[in-house]
């Protein structure tokens, strides 16, 4: 095979071959007539492993990183806290119980428009705050059509499996980077979909950062610096669920549930 590249040697290219293809672009060629083999082109560049999932989210901050002085004062007022027993709202379970039915599997594909409106506009339980962008973009579709794309947005959420990381799932439906994505569903109400839906396991704690964030929870109660949205380029969809999780290991036990919990964060994050 003839390649139209002289050789140093015999200053023609009229015997050069290719010997070996190497990696990248290079190539090994040989002049058959001198015998003079020499190199050409770039060889691959060694790949550089990217992190994974968990190695990421062990840069994330541990309780371990909290000073002890922040955390011993924030038992003290845990423990001031727990010692009154408040009524508990009466509407919030029979509220709860019943979202649980409309999100599940069976529920989701024959829930009522209404509810799926109402829950958007509820403060029960969890107040996901001003919603006029869901209200507007609903009433533009209709209601047929904004059910349909909220029980999509609901459905991807909880039972989707591409990607197969919840975190993953919640930022493309927050960014809009999914068909499932609804316009105006977006962070408060999908954290409020899945404390619903996974009582014990999600705080009623509707934003990572903002006047009442997890982030500035974490700050104010704890001395903790949670990453800012804005600087790094984590998902948002992890930063929601690694800091739920901070915050509840950092919370400990002796909380009837977790909105009991929720409402000592809010309580405390201005007494430390």
């Amino acid at each position: 095979m003839a390649i139209d590249l002289d050789c140093s040697t015999c200053h023609t290219d009229e015997h050069v071959v290719l010997a070996e293809r190497l990696s990248g672009t290079q190539k090994k060629l040989k002049c058959e007539h001198c015998g003079h083999e020499w190199l050409r082109g770039e060889p691959e560049r060694p790949k550089i492993p990217l992190p994974t999932l968990e190695d990421i989210k062990k840069r994330f901050p541990k309780p371990g990183d909290v000073d002890p002085v922040k955390l011993a004062r924030a038992n003290e007022l845990k423990a001031e806290f727990l010692k009154r027993e408040p009524e508990p709202e009466p509407n919030v379970g029979p509220y709860w119980a019943k979202y649980q039915q409309v999100f599940s599997a069976e529920g989701l594909p024959k829930s009522d428009p209404l509810d799926l409106k109402g829950f958007a506009n509820s403060n029960v339980g969890a107040n996901p705050g001003n919603m006029s962008v869901f209200n507007e973009a609903w009433n533009e579709m209709g209601a047929e059509a904004g059910a349909t794309q909220v029980r999509r947005a609901v459905e991807y959420l909880l039972r989707g499996t591409s990607p197969v990381d919840l975190e993953d799932r919640l930022t493309a439906l927050i960014k809009d980077t999914t068909p499932f994505a609804m316009k105006g569903f977006k962070e408060s109400l999908l954290t409020k979909v899945l404390c619903i839906v996974e009582p014990e396991r999600y705080l009623t704690i509707l934003m990572y950062t903002g006047a009442a964030g997890k982030r500035e929870i974490a700050r104010s109660l704890w001395g903790l610096e949670l990453p800012d949205p804005e600087k790094v380029n984590w998902t948002i969809g992890r930063l929601i669920l690694w800091s739920n999780d901070l915050l509840i290991a950092l919370l400990g036990e002796g909380f009837r549930h977790q909105q009991q919990a929720a409402e000592f964060l809010w309580w405390a994050k201005d007494k430390a």
